[in-house]
């Protein structure tokens, strides 16, 4: 175990990751197959599956015309005859071509035919704005996915997570909406060589904590686990809890962790109404947990407009660690005025 790290554990980036879960499932599985546009020759527009066409073929990793509908619709039906698709949306805004393959098709296939049916489909997306690419490349659309039932949605923050929930979500006999941020794709992490998975649906503290609880998922995860660190220089210990699935999301890890703090800040990219993080401060205040919070929760979300493309606007309008301590500030402003 040199430096301390298991062996057959390396730090690879998560773009590396998640490539390495799709080659792992297309070796053990014929039926295991890569489509989106400029995932062959190319190598996909964020390099996630460079290489692939060389060892696979074209036969499985390939190159689709511009038209999501077409595609996704196609994957739909493979998975439906026992193949298991994996679609790759090369920005996730463009996901608003399918919606009607996924919401009224793919979501609801299995239950209209009781269960005789299956789609296990993986559908990847790149999401998430800081990378300048304006208003129509940059959106944080998940919230519209986890209100539909039939569908689960994913959003890894860290390398491990990334190669483990791909994996499992390949195994899922349900269609899953799989995210990756843009700004993670560089980001490193300890992975073991092996195949594993990490189970869907499961929440994970990252950081233990007794003063408040940091809630989020994906980029912005880390953001919280930043924010916990300045929090700490100034004596404060948040305990931080990566969702890593939207839905089913793991309502009993948020009730657990705010029952042991009393104060919530939920973080996520997404504009703010309406986003998924209302849905979290909702299961709280519904919940019996209601009477353990010392205040009213606080949720740090992006701005209700358009992603600028003016780099400092762009800043301006998404969450940060900042932004995060600041909210954490306003709910500690009890503790004998420091905050005040």
């Amino acid at each position: 175990m040199p430096n301390g790290v298991p062996n057959g554990v390396r730090e690879i980036t998560y773009r590396e990751a998640v490539r390495e879960a799709m080659v792992e499932a297309m070796r053990e599985d014929a039926e295991v197959f890569l489509m989106g546009e400029d995932v062959g020759v190319y190598g996909g527009a964020f390099g996630v599956s460079r290489g692939m066409v060389e060892e696979f073929g074209e036969g499985r990793v390939v190159d689709t015309p511009l038209a999501e509908a077409g595609f996704v619709g196609l994957g739909i039906g493979a998975a439906l005859m026992g193949m298991r698709p994996i679609v790759e949306i090369q920005f996730s805004d463009f996901i608003t071509h399918a919606m009607d393959q996924l919401v009224n098709q793919a979501a609801k296939l299995r239950y209209m035919f009781g269960g005789k049916a299956r789609v296990p489909l993986v559908v990847r997306t790149p999401g998430g704005a800081g990378t300048g690419a304006a208003a129509q490349h940059s959106q944080s659309l998940e919230a519209w996915f986890i209100h539909v039932p039939g569908l689960k949605v994913v959003m890894p923050s860290t390398p491990y997570d990334a190669k483990g929930m791909l994996l499992a979500a390949l195994d899922d006999p349900n269609p899953v909406i799989f995210y990756e941020h843009k700004l993670l794709y560089n980001r490193k992490g300890d992975v073991p060589e092996k195949a594993y998975r990490v189970p869907l649906g499961e929440a994970r503290v990252s950081r233990e904590g007794e003063d408040i609880t940091l809630v989020g998922a994906g980029l912005v995860h880390r953001f919280a686990l930043e924010a916990a660190e300045a929090l700490s220089d100034e004596g404060v210990e948040a305990e931080v809890l990566d969702l890593r699935t939207l839905s089913p999301m793991d309502h009993e890890a948020v009730l657990r962790s705010v029952e042991k703090t009393g104060k919530l800040v939920v973080v996520e990219e997404d504009v703010k109404t309406a986003g998924w993080g209302a849905e979290v401060v909702s299961r709280v205040v519904e919940s019996e947990s209601f009477y353990a919070l010392d205040r009213a929760p606080a949720r740090v979300a992006g701005a209700d407009t358009p992603i600028p493309y003016n780099k400092n606007l762009e800043a301006f309008i998404r969450p940060t660690p900042e932004k995060v301590v600041e909210a954490a500030h306003k709910l500690l402003d009890s503790r004998a005025g420091v905050y005040a």
